[in-house]
Order: C-alpha cells, then structure tokens, then sequence
C-alpha cells in the first residue's frame, strides 16, 4: 500500500510542478507578447529618421567662403568638378612659396575638370592688396570658419571630388605643378569623372 501511495504522490507531485510549469511559461509568455507589442506601438521603423540625430554636414557644406566682393560661394556649385582649396595666409612664407607652383598646376591643367580656391580667413583688404603685389592670376576667397574646420597649420590643401568626398587633405608645402603632383591631381580628377 505504501508504494501504491507513494505513486500517488508522486503523480500529485508532477502535476502540480507541470501546472506551476505551465501557469510560469503562460506568464513568461504574456509578459514578452506585452513588451512586442509596446515596442512595435512606439518604436520607429529602419527608414524613419529620429529628429535627434541630423545627417552630417558634406565637406561642401563645413566651408563657408566667400568671394573678396562678400557674396558667398555654395562649393556644390561646382557639381561635377574636383575642387581644390588651399589654405593660407599673408603671413605665412610657406604659403606664399607655393603659390606660384599652384597658379602653373592650374594652368597645366586648366582643360580638366578641376576649381582650384586659395582661401585665407584675413580681412578683405589684406587679401587684395596681397593678390595686387603678387599678381598670380589665382582664384582668390575669404575664409569664414577656419578654427570650425580644426585646420591644424597653413598652408593645408583639400581636395574634393565631383562627389563631394574629401580625398586628399595635407598640411604643409608643395610644389604643385611637379610631374608626381600634376599626376596625383590628375588621377583624382580622372577617377571621379
């Protein structure tokens, strides 16, 4: 009879371990159809965008130049050209070094599709009266961010492709218009047209 009644606990036993098994799993489940169904009600799909997050700003869009009159210059203007800017200064005897191998770079390639920019962020009249006493025939702008572009030393040169991607920035002099320069130009402009 013992064995008889302990079968029958044994039995007991079980079912009410499978039914607190079954009433724990019954609640482990409606609580996580729950937590889906808040997070499908409130969440956002993959395509929406959060208003707190802006699209970064291109390269294009961080420099603020304007020409010397003080108009300003939209570089998207330039859609389908490579554009190259170099940053100087009046001051700076580097920069002024290497202006004129820029002015004979964009002569060199002046049938190409390329904008060449020196821009310095002095005052107006500074840059003109410069550009009167080294009459180099360049494309003379005023920059209007330089510490927001965190260019660490003059001079520095930017390109930017047709595309609008920064894929050359170096700080330092140059001899622009020298057979290795005029080729990396040349092979920047050639792989985005």
């Amino acid at each position: 009879m013992q064995s008889s009644t302990q079968f029958q606990m044994i039995v007991s036993f079980t079912k009410q371990i499978n039914i607190t098994h079954h009433r724990l799993l019954s609640k482990i489940i409606l609580c996580l159809t729950l937590i889906v169904l808040i997070v499908a009600c409130t969440g956002k799909s993959k395509d929406q965008s959060s208003p707190s997050k802006t699209k970064e700003p291109s390269i294009q869009e961080k420099i603020k130049i304007n020409e010397l009159s003080g108009q300003g210059i939209d570089l998207n203007g330039y859609k389908g050209k490579t554009i190259f800017i170099n940053f100087w200064a009046t001051w700076c005897g580097p920069c002024i070094k290497e202006m004129p191998s820029i002015e004979r770079a964009k002569n060199a390639l002046k049938d190409s599709k390329i904008e060449f920019l020196v821009a310095s962020n002095e005052a107006v009249d500074q840059i003109q009266s410069f550009t009167t006493k080294r009459n180099l025939n360049l494309h003379y702008v005023q920059l209007q961010n330089l510490e927001e572009l965190a260019i660490p030393a003059l001079p520095t040169t930017y390109i930017i492709s047709p595309a609008g991607e920064l894929v050359f920035s170096e700080t330092g002099y140059r001899e622009w218009d020298e057979a290795t320069n005029l080729e990396l130009l040349t092979k920047i402009i050639n792989s985005h047209e």
